[in-house]
């Protein structure tokens, strides 16, 4: 007897911008392209195609594009195929690489090289500060060798690199010939942003490799690797399957940046998601809800009291991010393509309820 497909309660959810299925536009396009039979492992037009709309969108016509699955399996490959095995990454202290990857670049033998940052921010002057240090100590030879700078845009605090900074960094890498890296998993909001003075060409012209996230901003799942300023390592694909993060029915990732990519969908709906966030901040302003981040994306934090957490938790969806040493809790709040008008005034009604 043929079981019957479960169902869940709908409930509003501020937990991530990957907690609904897809953009309606993909999952249309999936659907009509679902009879057509193609190549596999990314040797599709639909594939094709997406990669050339990427190569006019960041004005760079010879960019090695690939398409992988998800943020941890696409840093992990790209660092693992740029450096040697005796060789690091410097990051901050917040980098997803050193607190949310589960030691995936460990993993593969290449240290995490954890430097002081501002606001979760590398500066250039901090890795100066940092190669400096590291040239002068006559053994560093037998040390791990940095290699790369991992910085994300926008951070994992929400926050923005403005182009003087990105230039200072890139400087800095260029006089310490270190590969310059930005882990783009939300890029769309970076870009968006109201604050932002970065455009997708320029940021492809200034560092060395980058990639296009579109598990957080719309995608089903997948990520588009971009080698903008160097050529891709050698047998990159076959590193890429090595990771196991070649994905055999290529065509989905294809159709899917083919979709993002067409009538500016990708920065349309991240627009969405951060004027959705500014919104949600002044709701909470409203309510008398103490930030704890100045953030322009669609990540937003707040300080919320143990008690506060726990009544707004019956009704809302978010996330618990850390506690802080007077007793308060840092929660992050995210928006995305599918928030609402419903969900800001359910939140806002929530908020109303929390000290009756």
């Amino acid at each position: 007897m043929a079981g019957k497909h479960t169902t869940f309660m709908k409930r509003v959810s501020f937990e991530s911008d990957y907690n609904n299925g897809t953009l309606p536009e993909i999952l249309s396009r999936l659907i009509a392209e679902n009879d057509n039979k193609t190549s596999g492992y990314g040797s599709d037009p639909y594939t094709a195609s997406a990669k050339e709309k990427i190569r006019q969108a960041i004005g760079c016509p010879e960019a090695d594009i690939f398409f992988l699955i998800g943020g941890t399996h696409t840093n992990q490959t790209v660092i693992d195929a740029l450096l040697l095995g005796c060789e690091g990454v410097i990051a901050a202290e917040s980098a997803h690489i050193n607190v949310h990857e589960s030691g995936a670049i460990e993993a593969y033998g290449h240290k995490v090289l954890v430097i002081p940052s501002e606001g979760s921010k590398l500066t250039a002057k901090g890795i100066d500060q940092y190669m400096s240090a590291f040239l002068a100590d006559e053994t560093y030879p037998h040390m791990v060798l940095p290699r790369m700078v991992y910085i994300t845009m926008p951070t994992e605090l929400g926050m923005l690199y403005t182009k003087q900074e990105i230039e200072d960094i890139q400087e800095v890498c260029r006089r310490y010939d270190l590969l310059l890296y930005a882990d783009g998993a939300r890029l769309g909001y970076g870009l968006t942003s109201s604050q932002s003075d970065i455009t997708l060409p320029w940021l492809a012209q200034h560092v060395d490799a980058f990639y296009i996230g579109g598990t957080k901003v719309g995608a089903m799942f997948g990520e588009a690797v971009v080698f903008s300023n160097i050529k891709a390592p050698r047998a990159f694909f076959t590193t890429v399957k090595r990771h196991g993060a070649l994905l055999a029915k290529g065509r989905m990732l294809g159709i899917q940046f083919d979709t993002l990519f067409t009538d500016n969908l990708y920065l349309r709906v991240a627009r969405h998601a951060n004027e959705m966030a500014e919104r949600l901040r002044g709701i909470f302003i409203s309510h008398g809800i103490q930030m704890g981040v100045d953030s322009p994306t669609n990540q937003q934090f707040v300080i919320l009291t143990p008690q506060e957490k726990d009544k707004l938790m019956e009704s809302i969806a978010f996330e618990v991010w850390s506690p802080l040493p007077d007793g308060n809790i840092l929660c992050r709040f995210v928006t995305s393509w599918a928030t609402t008008e419903e969900d800001l005034q359910a939140l806002s009604t929530s908020l109303e309820k929390l000290h009756i």
